[in-house]
Protein backbone atom coordinates (compact mmCIF):
# COMPACT_ATOMS: atom_id res chain seq x y z
CA UNK A 1 0.00 0.00 0.00
CA UNK A 2 1.44 3.44 -0.91
CA UNK A 3 2.37 5.64 2.04
CA UNK A 4 -0.09 8.39 1.06
CA UNK A 5 -2.97 5.91 0.92
CA UNK A 6 -1.90 4.40 4.24
CA UNK A 7 -1.75 7.81 5.94
CA UNK A 8 -5.12 8.84 4.50
CA UNK A 9 -6.62 5.63 5.84
CA UNK A 10 -5.10 5.86 9.32
CA UNK A 11 -5.33 9.58 10.14
CA UNK A 12 -8.65 9.29 12.10
CA UNK A 13 -7.02 6.71 14.36
CA UNK A 14 -3.92 8.88 14.74
CA UNK A 15 -6.08 11.85 15.72
CA UNK A 16 -7.87 9.77 18.36
CA UNK A 17 -4.52 8.51 19.69
CA UNK A 18 -3.20 12.06 20.01
CA UNK A 19 -6.31 13.25 21.85
CA UNK A 20 -6.82 10.28 24.16
CA UNK A 21 -3.29 8.91 24.59
CA UNK A 22 -0.61 11.48 23.76
CA UNK A 23 -2.24 14.46 25.49
CA UNK A 24 -2.92 12.54 28.76
CA UNK A 25 0.67 11.24 28.73
CA UNK A 26 2.01 14.78 28.36
CA UNK A 27 -0.25 15.84 31.24
CA UNK A 28 1.06 13.02 33.44
CA UNK A 29 4.66 13.91 32.55
CA UNK A 30 4.00 17.52 33.54
CA UNK A 31 2.42 16.46 36.86
CA UNK A 32 5.43 14.25 37.66
CA UNK A 33 7.58 17.39 37.90
CA UNK A 34 5.56 18.76 40.81
CA UNK A 35 4.93 17.80 44.43
CA UNK A 36 1.91 18.35 46.63
CA UNK A 37 1.93 21.53 48.70
CA UNK A 38 3.11 21.19 52.28
CA UNK A 39 0.32 21.72 54.77
CA UNK A 40 0.16 25.15 56.40
CA UNK A 41 -0.43 24.67 60.12
CA UNK A 42 -1.70 27.26 62.58
CA UNK A 43 -2.08 27.18 66.34
CA UNK A 44 -5.66 27.85 67.37
CA UNK A 45 -7.38 28.07 70.73
CA UNK A 46 -10.35 25.81 71.36
CA UNK A 47 -12.55 26.73 74.31
CA UNK A 48 -15.02 24.46 76.03
CA UNK A 49 -16.94 24.20 79.32
CA UNK A 50 -13.75 23.28 81.18
CA UNK A 51 -11.47 25.95 79.76
CA UNK A 52 -9.43 26.63 76.65
CA UNK A 53 -6.73 24.52 75.04
CA UNK A 54 -4.35 25.16 72.17
CA UNK A 55 -4.37 22.83 69.17
CA UNK A 56 -2.60 22.74 65.82
CA UNK A 57 -4.79 22.55 62.74
CA UNK A 58 -4.51 22.99 58.97
CA UNK A 59 -5.13 26.50 57.72
CA UNK A 60 -7.69 25.62 55.05
CA UNK A 61 -8.06 29.15 53.73
CA UNK A 62 -4.30 29.56 53.25
CA UNK A 63 -4.10 26.12 51.60
CA UNK A 64 -6.93 27.05 49.24
CA UNK A 65 -5.19 30.29 48.24
CA UNK A 66 -1.93 28.39 47.68
CA UNK A 67 -3.64 25.82 45.45
CA UNK A 68 -5.25 28.58 43.41
CA UNK A 69 -1.89 30.31 42.93
CA UNK A 70 0.00 27.07 42.14
CA UNK A 71 -2.55 24.46 41.02
CA UNK A 72 0.10 21.94 39.92
CA UNK A 73 1.89 22.02 43.26
CA UNK A 74 5.53 22.72 44.16
CA UNK A 75 7.99 22.38 41.30
CA UNK A 76 10.42 19.54 41.98
CA UNK A 77 11.86 18.84 38.53
CA UNK A 78 13.28 15.34 38.22
CA UNK A 79 13.65 15.05 41.98
CA UNK A 80 10.66 12.75 42.28
CA UNK A 81 12.22 10.27 39.86
CA UNK A 82 15.41 10.12 41.95
CA UNK A 83 13.83 9.90 45.43
CA UNK A 84 13.69 6.80 47.63
CA UNK A 85 10.29 5.70 46.29
CA UNK A 86 11.52 5.55 42.70
CA UNK A 87 15.03 5.21 41.25
CA UNK A 88 16.60 5.95 44.67
CA UNK A 89 19.89 7.16 43.22
CA UNK A 90 21.25 8.46 46.54
CA UNK A 91 20.28 5.25 48.35
CA UNK A 92 21.96 3.10 45.72
CA UNK A 93 25.20 5.08 45.99
CA UNK A 94 25.12 4.61 49.76
CA UNK A 95 24.38 0.89 49.41
CA UNK A 96 27.28 0.41 46.99
CA UNK A 97 29.63 2.33 49.27
CA UNK A 98 28.71 0.51 52.47
CA UNK A 99 28.06 -3.07 51.27
CA UNK A 100 30.68 -5.79 51.57
CA UNK A 101 29.87 -7.85 48.47
CA UNK A 102 27.66 -8.01 45.39
CA UNK A 103 25.10 -10.28 47.05
CA UNK A 104 24.51 -7.77 49.82
CA UNK A 105 24.22 -4.94 47.27
CA UNK A 106 21.65 -6.90 45.29
CA UNK A 107 19.57 -7.82 48.33
CA UNK A 108 19.51 -4.27 49.68
CA UNK A 109 18.58 -2.79 46.31
CA UNK A 110 15.84 -5.37 45.83
CA UNK A 111 14.29 -4.21 49.12
CA UNK A 112 13.78 -0.70 47.74
CA UNK A 113 10.09 -0.24 46.79
CA UNK A 114 10.55 0.57 43.10
CA UNK A 115 13.09 -2.16 42.36
CA UNK A 116 11.14 -4.74 44.33
CA UNK A 117 8.07 -3.96 42.20
CA UNK A 118 10.16 -3.89 39.01
CA UNK A 119 11.60 -7.36 39.65
CA UNK A 120 8.16 -8.90 40.07
CA UNK A 121 6.79 -7.01 37.06
CA UNK A 122 9.61 -8.23 34.81
CA UNK A 123 9.38 -11.79 36.15
CA UNK A 124 5.61 -11.82 35.57
CA UNK A 125 6.02 -10.40 32.07
CA UNK A 126 8.78 -12.71 30.86
CA UNK A 127 7.27 -15.88 32.35
CA UNK A 128 3.59 -15.37 31.58
CA UNK A 129 3.97 -13.98 28.03
CA UNK A 130 5.77 -16.94 26.38
CA UNK A 131 3.66 -19.45 28.33
CA UNK A 132 0.48 -17.76 27.11
CA UNK A 133 1.69 -17.91 23.50
CA UNK A 134 2.69 -21.58 23.79
CA UNK A 135 -0.45 -22.69 25.63
CA UNK A 136 -2.75 -20.71 23.33
CA UNK A 137 -1.14 -22.31 20.28
CA UNK A 138 -1.46 -25.83 21.71
CA UNK A 139 -5.14 -25.29 22.57
CA UNK A 140 -5.82 -23.89 19.10
CA UNK A 141 -4.18 -26.88 17.37
CA UNK A 142 -6.07 -29.36 19.57
CA UNK A 143 -9.44 -27.65 19.09
CA UNK A 144 -8.86 -27.39 15.34
CA UNK A 145 -8.35 -31.15 15.11
CA UNK A 146 -11.37 -32.38 17.14
CA UNK A 147 -14.70 -33.32 15.50
CA UNK A 148 -16.92 -30.42 14.45
CA UNK A 149 -19.72 -31.51 16.82
CA UNK A 150 -17.44 -30.95 19.85
CA UNK A 151 -15.83 -27.69 18.77
CA UNK A 152 -18.63 -25.41 19.97
CA UNK A 153 -18.71 -26.60 23.61
CA UNK A 154 -14.89 -26.87 23.79
CA UNK A 155 -14.43 -23.32 22.45
CA UNK A 156 -17.01 -22.01 24.93
CA UNK A 157 -15.27 -23.53 27.95
CA UNK A 158 -11.86 -22.47 26.61
CA UNK A 159 -13.02 -18.85 26.52
CA UNK A 160 -14.44 -18.76 30.05
CA UNK A 161 -11.25 -17.42 31.70
CA UNK A 162 -11.26 -14.45 29.31
CA UNK A 163 -14.97 -13.77 29.86
CA UNK A 164 -14.51 -13.39 33.62
CA UNK A 165 -13.06 -9.99 34.57
CA UNK A 166 -9.49 -10.18 35.96
CA UNK A 167 -10.37 -8.96 39.46
CA UNK A 168 -13.35 -11.31 39.84
CA UNK A 169 -11.38 -14.24 38.43
CA UNK A 170 -8.49 -13.65 40.81
CA UNK A 171 -10.86 -13.38 43.77
CA UNK A 172 -12.56 -16.66 42.86
CA UNK A 173 -9.23 -18.46 42.50
CA UNK A 174 -7.97 -16.89 45.74
CA UNK A 175 -10.99 -18.25 47.62
CA UNK A 176 -10.42 -21.67 46.04
CA UNK A 177 -6.74 -21.89 47.05
CA UNK A 178 -7.42 -20.53 50.54
CA UNK A 179 -6.89 -23.06 53.32
CA UNK A 180 -10.68 -23.37 53.60
CA UNK A 181 -11.20 -23.48 49.82
CA UNK A 182 -11.58 -26.61 47.72
CA UNK A 183 -8.11 -26.46 46.14
CA UNK A 184 -6.36 -25.41 49.35
CA UNK A 185 -8.00 -28.19 51.37
CA UNK A 186 -7.20 -30.72 48.63
CA UNK A 187 -3.50 -29.77 48.64
CA UNK A 188 -3.38 -30.05 52.43
CA UNK A 189 -4.89 -33.55 52.17
CA UNK A 190 -2.54 -34.64 49.36
CA UNK A 191 0.63 -33.48 51.16
CA UNK A 192 -0.64 -34.36 54.63
CA UNK A 193 0.15 -30.87 55.92
CA UNK A 194 -2.80 -29.04 57.52
CA UNK A 195 -0.75 -25.83 57.68
CA UNK A 196 0.11 -25.76 53.95
CA UNK A 197 -0.96 -22.48 52.33
CA UNK A 198 -0.16 -21.19 48.85
CA UNK A 199 -0.56 -17.62 50.07
CA UNK A 200 1.78 -17.92 53.08
CA UNK A 201 5.01 -18.26 51.09
CA UNK A 202 6.27 -15.42 48.84
CA UNK A 203 7.60 -17.96 46.32
CA UNK A 204 4.29 -19.86 46.18
CA UNK A 205 2.44 -16.56 45.92
CA UNK A 206 4.51 -15.62 42.87
CA UNK A 207 3.87 -19.03 41.30
CA UNK A 208 0.14 -18.70 41.96
CA UNK A 209 0.07 -15.26 40.32
CA UNK A 210 1.98 -16.59 37.30
CA UNK A 211 -0.41 -19.53 36.93
CA UNK A 212 -3.40 -17.22 37.18
CA UNK A 213 -1.92 -14.88 34.56
CA UNK A 214 -1.42 -17.76 32.14
CA UNK A 215 -4.90 -19.16 32.82
CA UNK A 216 -6.57 -15.79 32.29
CA UNK A 217 -4.70 -14.72 29.13
CA UNK A 218 -4.36 -18.04 27.26
CA UNK A 219 -7.88 -17.77 25.71
CA UNK A 220 -6.87 -14.57 23.90
CA UNK A 221 -3.92 -16.33 22.28
CA UNK A 222 -6.13 -19.33 21.52
CA UNK A 223 -8.70 -17.20 19.68
CA UNK A 224 -6.07 -15.46 17.55
CA UNK A 225 -4.22 -18.68 16.69
CA UNK A 226 -7.45 -20.57 16.00
CA UNK A 227 -8.53 -17.87 13.54
CA UNK A 228 -5.10 -18.04 11.92
CA UNK A 229 -5.30 -21.83 11.55
CA UNK A 230 -8.39 -21.43 9.39
CA UNK A 231 -6.30 -19.49 6.85
CA UNK A 232 -3.34 -21.88 6.60
CA UNK A 233 -3.08 -22.93 2.92
CA UNK A 234 -4.48 -26.42 2.59
CA UNK A 235 -2.49 -27.01 -0.62
CA UNK A 236 0.75 -26.58 1.30
CA UNK A 237 -0.39 -28.97 4.03
CA UNK A 238 -1.48 -31.56 1.47
CA UNK A 239 1.85 -31.23 -0.34
CA UNK A 240 3.65 -31.84 2.93
CA UNK A 241 1.52 -34.93 3.56
CA UNK A 242 2.34 -36.26 0.07
CA UNK A 243 6.03 -35.75 0.80
CA UNK A 244 5.64 -37.91 3.89
CA UNK A 245 5.60 -35.27 6.62
CA UNK A 246 3.88 -36.44 9.80
CA UNK A 247 1.59 -34.25 11.91
CA UNK A 248 4.35 -32.77 14.08
CA UNK A 249 6.49 -31.98 11.03
CA UNK A 250 3.57 -30.25 9.31
CA UNK A 251 3.01 -28.13 12.41
CA UNK A 252 6.71 -27.31 12.74
CA UNK A 253 7.53 -26.53 9.10
CA UNK A 254 4.20 -25.28 7.72
CA UNK A 255 1.84 -24.06 10.45
CA UNK A 256 4.28 -22.35 12.83
CA UNK A 257 6.11 -20.28 10.14
CA UNK A 258 2.73 -19.20 8.77
CA UNK A 259 1.51 -18.07 12.22
CA UNK A 260 4.69 -16.22 13.29
CA UNK A 261 3.15 -12.77 12.54
CA UNK A 262 0.21 -13.67 14.78
CA UNK A 263 2.58 -14.79 17.53
CA UNK A 264 4.33 -11.41 17.24
CA UNK A 265 1.00 -9.63 17.59
CA UNK A 266 0.04 -11.69 20.64
CA UNK A 267 3.46 -11.08 22.15
CA UNK A 268 3.07 -7.32 21.76
CA UNK A 269 -0.36 -7.31 23.38
CA UNK A 270 0.74 -9.55 26.22
CA UNK A 271 3.93 -7.59 26.92
CA UNK A 272 1.92 -4.40 27.34
CA UNK A 273 -0.78 -6.06 29.45
CA UNK A 274 1.53 -8.10 31.65
CA UNK A 275 3.89 -5.20 32.35
CA UNK A 276 0.87 -3.40 33.83
CA UNK A 277 -0.16 -6.33 36.06
CA UNK A 278 -2.39 -5.11 38.87
CA UNK A 279 -5.72 -6.91 39.40
CA UNK A 280 -4.27 -10.29 40.51
CA UNK A 281 -2.26 -8.60 43.25
CA UNK A 282 -5.44 -7.01 44.62
CA UNK A 283 -7.54 -10.14 44.17
CA UNK A 284 -5.01 -12.41 45.87
CA UNK A 285 -4.19 -9.84 48.59
CA UNK A 286 -0.57 -10.47 47.62
CA UNK A 287 0.88 -7.00 48.25
CA UNK A 288 3.01 -8.31 51.13
CA UNK A 289 4.81 -10.74 48.82
CA UNK A 290 4.45 -9.23 45.35
CA UNK A 291 4.02 -5.65 44.21
CA UNK A 292 4.06 -4.29 40.67
CA UNK A 293 4.63 -0.85 39.18
CA UNK A 294 0.88 -0.43 38.70
CA UNK A 295 0.32 -1.32 42.34
CA UNK A 296 2.74 1.43 43.38
CA UNK A 297 0.60 3.91 41.43
CA UNK A 298 -2.51 2.61 43.17
CA UNK A 299 -0.76 2.83 46.52
CA UNK A 300 0.18 6.47 45.94
CA UNK A 301 -3.33 7.46 44.89
CA UNK A 302 -5.55 5.42 47.21
CA UNK A 303 -3.74 4.01 50.19
CA UNK A 304 -1.99 7.16 51.33
CA UNK A 305 -3.61 9.69 53.66
CA UNK A 306 -3.03 12.37 51.01
CA UNK A 307 -2.97 11.34 47.32
CA UNK A 308 0.57 11.62 45.99
CA UNK A 309 -0.19 12.70 42.45
CA UNK A 310 3.40 13.61 41.60
CA UNK A 311 4.74 10.26 42.81
CA UNK A 312 2.02 8.34 40.95
CA UNK A 313 2.74 10.33 37.79
CA UNK A 314 6.48 9.60 38.03
CA UNK A 315 5.82 5.87 38.42
CA UNK A 316 3.42 6.03 35.45
CA UNK A 317 6.10 7.62 33.28
CA UNK A 318 8.67 5.02 34.33
CA UNK A 319 6.14 2.29 33.47
CA UNK A 320 5.63 3.82 30.02
CA UNK A 321 9.40 3.92 29.51
CA UNK A 322 9.62 0.25 30.53
CA UNK A 323 6.92 -0.75 28.03
CA UNK A 324 8.67 1.19 25.25
CA UNK A 325 11.98 -0.54 26.03
CA UNK A 326 10.31 -3.95 25.81
CA UNK A 327 8.59 -3.08 22.53
CA UNK A 328 11.62 -1.41 20.89
CA UNK A 329 12.94 -4.51 19.03
CA UNK A 330 9.54 -5.28 17.49
CA UNK A 331 8.83 -1.64 16.68
CA UNK A 332 12.21 -1.28 14.92
CA UNK A 333 11.51 -4.36 12.86
CA UNK A 334 8.07 -3.08 11.82
CA UNK A 335 9.54 0.32 10.95
CA UNK A 336 12.15 -1.32 8.67
CA UNK A 337 9.42 -3.35 6.96
CA UNK A 338 7.36 -0.17 6.51
CA UNK A 339 10.26 1.70 4.89
CA UNK A 340 10.92 -1.12 2.43
CA UNK A 341 7.46 -0.63 0.88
Amino acid sequence: MPHKTFLAFIWPSLLAMVLFIAVPIVSVAFQSLYLEHEQILIEAEACGPFGCTSEVRVDREAMQRLREEQPAGRFNGLGTYANQSHLATDDIREIVATSANFGEIRNRIMNLPFYKALVFTLAYTFIVTPMVIALGFVIAVVVNSIPAALKGPVIFFSLLPMIVTPLVGSLVLFWMINSRGILGAALQWVFGDPTLSLTASPALTWVTLFVYGIWHSAPFAFVVFYAGLQTVPQDTLESAMVDGANRLERIRFVVIPYLVPLATFIGLMQLMDNFRVFEPIIGFSAAASATSLSYLIYNDLRLSDTPLFGSAAATSMLTIVGVLILLTPVLRRNWRDFNRK
